[in-house]
């Protein structure tokens, strides 16, 4: 294992900016270490990157990751991390559900429309 990854190898691994790492720096997220004007992030750095990205992808907002990551470093530790993991899926869960309930809605009201639209048309003697 390495000792320490460049900002531009991680923006390569990761597909991210530089600014984008920066920024999780700025919020605390990573600590990476200064040589000079030079980043150097830690193995650590890189797994709690991937750990953001993972959190980005499942949607979660970054103080919602922020959380979670600082639960695994305090106490109650991994379990209570694993605790409130699941809970904040099961509300990305449900906020996906009511997502999806409100596109069917707005489809369905769509649908409407357009068959009100294409019937007017058939009144008027148009063809569709």
């Amino acid at each position: 294992m390495r000792e320490y990854y460049t900002i531009t190898e991680l923006t390569r691994e990761f597909e991210v900016s530089t600014r984008t790492l920066r920024f999780y720096e700025d919020e605390g997220l990573v600590q990476p270490v200064r040589r000079g004007r030079t980043r150097l992030f830690r193995p650590s750095d890189r797994h709690l990157i991937r750990q953001i990205m993972r959190g980005k992808r499942l949607g979660f907002s970054i103080n919602e990751i922020r959380e979670i990551i600082q639960m695994y470093k305090e106490p109650p530790g991994e379990v209570g991390q694993l605790k409130l993991m699941i809970k904040r899926i099961e509300e990305k869960r449900e906020d996906l559900r009511q997502k999806r309930r409100d596109l069917e809605e707005t489809l369905a009201e769509l649908d409407q429309a357009e068959e009100s639209c294409v019937e007017r048309l058939a009144e008027l003697g148009v063809n569709t």
